[in-house]
C-alpha cells in the first residue's frame, strides 16, 4: 500500500467524484492512508470534516503563506483547539512563498505567521508540513531556529538543491517527493532522490496539482502515485514494493497519530 502524505481533496476539482474516490476507489488503487492538508482557513475546516468522515483520511491544519490574510489570533486558536482531535496529525501547510511577494512588508508578514505556526506545532507536539517557494535560505534558517521540536516535519514538494536536502535530513526531517520526479525537467529532484536515503523520503501528490507523467497537466489524484513510486524505485535501484513499504513506514514515523 502507498501512503499519500499530502493531498487537497477539499478542492473543488474533486466535487464530482470526491465521495467515490475517498470511500473506495483509491483503496482499490493501492492507496492506504491519506493526509488531507489545509491551506486556507476554510481548507482547514474542510480537511477536518473529510478526516472525520473517512476512516483512512487524516487532516493537517495550517495556513499556506499565499493565504496569510486568513491568519488571525482567533483562527490560530481554532487550529490550536482542533489539533487535539485524534484525526489531526500535523500543522500545515505553513511556510514562505516569495514567488509573487517581492516587498519586504509582505515577506515579513509571511515570516511572522510562519513562526507563530511553528511555535504552535511545538506547543501541541505535532510535526509540521512546510511549503517553501523561492525562499530557500529564509525557510531553512527559520526551521533551524525551531528544530528543537521532537516531531520535526516534511519539506513538501521539495524543489531546492540536493545539498540543502541533505542538511534537512541531518536534522531529522523528511523530503516530500511527488510528480515532479517524473518530469523531464525535474533533474534537481532526481538528484535529490539519488542523494538522500530512502528512509528520509515520503510520497505525495499535492493533488489536484502536479500530476506525474504521463498525466502532466491533468487533474492529479492519489491513484497516480504508483508512477512516483516506480520512478523512485528506478532511481534508487530498488523494487516498487520496497519503496512502498519503506515510505509507508516513514509516513507513520512522522505522522505518529495515524493508526496502522
Amino acid at each position: 500500500m502507498i501512503f499519500e502524505t499530502h493531498a487537497h481533496y477539499d478542492d473543488e476539482k474533486f466535487d464530482e467524484d470526491r465521495v467515490e474516490l475517498l470511500s473506495h476507489l483509491l483503496r482499490e488503487k493501492n492507496i492506504g492512508k491519506i493526509v488531507n492538508v489545509g491551506a486556507s482557513f476554510r481548507g482547514c475546516k474542510d480537511s477536518l470534516s473529510l478526516a472525520e468522515t473517512y476512516d483512512n483520511v487524516y487532516a493537517a491544519l495550517g495556513i499556506h503563506p499565499e493565504e496569510i490574510d486568513d491568519m488571525s489570533e482567533e483562527n490560530l486558536n481554532w487550529i490550536r483547539a482542533n489539533s487535539a482531535n485524534p484525526k489531526v496529525v500535523a500543522i500545515g501547510e505553513i511556510g514562505l512563498d516569495y514567488y509573487w511577494v517581492k516587498d519586504e512588508e509582505g515577506r515579513a508578514k509571511q515570516q511572522e505567521w510562519f513562526e507563530k505556526q511553528l511555535k504552535l506545532a511545538k506547543e501541541v507536539k505535532l510535526p509540521v508540513i512546510i511549503h517553501s517557494r523561492d525562499a530557500a535560505e529564509d525557510t531553512f534558517n527559520t526551521i533551524k531556529r525551531y528544530n528543537t521540536q521532537s516531531d520535526k516535519g516534511i519539506v513538501h514538494c521539495y524543489s531546492y538543491s540536493k545539498e540543502l536536502a541533505l542538511e534537512y535530513v541531518k536534522m531529522g526531517w523528511y523530503i516530500g517527493v511527488g510528480g515532479v520526479v517524473t518530469f523531464k525537467n525535474g533533474k534537481k529532484l532526481v538528484q535529490t532522490v539519488e542523494a538522500i536515503p530512502i528512509e528520509s523520503i515520503v510520497i505525495e501528490t499535492d493533488c489536484p496539482y502536479m500530476a506525474p507523467e504521463p498525466f502532466r497537466g491533468q487533474r492529479n489524484s492519489s491513484e497516480y502515485l504508483k508512477y512516483v513510486v516506480e520512478r523512485i524505485a528506478d532511481i534508487k535501484g530498488m523494487s516498487s514494493e520496497e519503496v512502498e513499504k519503506i515510505t509507508y513506514q516513514n509516513a507513520l514515523n512522522i505522522y505518529k497519530k495515524v493508526k496502522e
